[in-house]
């Protein structure tokens, strides 16, 4: 029986994809996987218990990722799982900053009869709110990835033009996107193209205040700048400044803050971007999956701190995992270690330092040969997943 536990509230019909193996608990310290969406785990103590953590959405900047790839816990996201959810709402964020919708409707429910009826009042009043339409309008994409691209296609199903930029564009990505996309190697090369502009990256030292006094010095006045990223990633002084000359016509926004909330012309929502019940459920149900496959057969997929290795289900008579630092030597020192048993599969990846060997036996291992595993200078943990 694997304990379970869950931080924030997670969807039950994710949740209900736990077999009769799993129980969910409340207690931290006892769980060998948590499951969370915001809560902010970066002063949290681990116990030696704990396996593996899975994000059910995309962004992790509430887990100390690092930190548990040090103290051997597997950290899951979910992409892809909410992207339509984020997708709609940027849509409906460029629909809602391109139509003054909060204005408008602002205006109108605050409306009387008086020496006018209201529907006088609305006639005589409606052409403060002219905006324009999105169709032949330029579109900038900053991040093609799980959200990205769909964001990047939708605006092109609605005939504008679209100009997509990644330092990392994947092949699956770049299959997907719609072939009217133009894709520029600098975010400079599209600026001053632009009317609009939205930014889908994770929010890391490289990209915090990305959307930053250069860019707006390089775009045309009226830009519409929507961010579903991260708070980060805009630089809130040139954003300010921005604003104030027009330089940009409205900023849209997930993620409201004091300083946010003093900004004119500004659409912010609460952070809502994957608060639909569909993608609540997606990404939970994904998490589960992820955990479970790790938990039970040791295989790794989405994990941000540990490669990817997917060696199946077991049907060797032994499975071990080992997660080690990225150092010479490490899989002979292994392989030395187990030489009293016939290796039927054996698979070794590596991501930023850390390293994951998962290793399949035709014979039972011994306790006696895991425990010299585990005497291995830079071995992390060694778990026996089948034995």
């Amino acid at each position: 029986m694997y304990n379970i536990a869950t931080l924030n509230k997670i969807s039950p019909y994710g949740l209900g994809k736990l077999t009769d193996d799993y129980k969910i608990i409340d207690r931290t310290d006892e769980a060998d996987g948590i499951i969370v969406r915001s809560q902010n785990m970066k002063e949290m103590d681990f116990s030696d218990k704990l396996l593996c953590i899975a994000r059910a959405g995309v962004g992790v900047n509430n887990i100390p990722i690092k930190k548990c790839a040090e103290n051997g816990i597997a950290v899951f996201n979910t992409p892809g799982a909410n992207a339509n959810a984020v997708k709609e709402l940027v849509i409906g964020g460029m629909i809602a900053a391109s139509r003054n919708f909060v204005a408008a409707s602002d205006w109108a429910r605050d409306l009387k009869a008086g020496e006018l009826t209201v529907a006088k009042q609305v006639e005589k009043g409606k052409s403060q709110f002219k905006g324009n339409e999105l169709k032949g309008k330029t579109l900038g994409v900053i991040g093609l990835g799980g959200i990205g691209v769909p964001v990047a296609n939708a605006a092109a199903a609605l005939g504008m033009k679209v100009i997509g930029y990644d330092a990392y564009l994947s092949v699956k990505s770049a299959l997907h996107l719609d072939n009217s996309i133009r894709i520029v190697e600098n975010i400079e090369d599209m600026l001053p193209e632009l009317d609009y502009l939205t930014v889908h990256v994770h929010a890391n030292d490289e990209t915090n205040g990305m959307i930053n006094a250069d860019v707006f010095n390089a775009v045309k006045p009226g830009l519409v700048l929507l961010n579903y990223a991260r708070a980060s990633i805009v630089d809130f002084t040139a954003v300010k400044k921005a604003l104030e000359y027009g330089t940009v016509r409205k900023y849209v926004t997930d993620f409201p803050n004091e300083e946010v909330l003093t900004l004119p012309n500004t659409i912010v929502t609460p952070h809502m971007g994957a608060s639909t019940d569909d993608a609540e459920d997606n990404c939970a149900e994904m998490a589960v999956h992820e955990l479970m496959d790790y938990v039970e057969n040791g295989n790794i997929k989405n994990s941000v701190n540990l490669p990817a290795v997917d060696m199946g289900v077991c049907a060797a008579a032994s499975r071990i995992a080992c997660i080690h630092r990225n150092v010479p030597n490490m899989i002979g020192q292994i392989t030395a270690t187990i030489t009293a048993h016939n290796i039927r599969d054996l698979t070794n990846r590596s991501r930023e330092g850390f390293a994951y060997t998962l290793i399949d036996l035709d014979s039972k291992i011994t306790d006696e040969t895991v425990e010299e595993l585990r005497k291995i200078d830079d071995m992390i943990r060694v778990r026996v997943i089948k034995a």
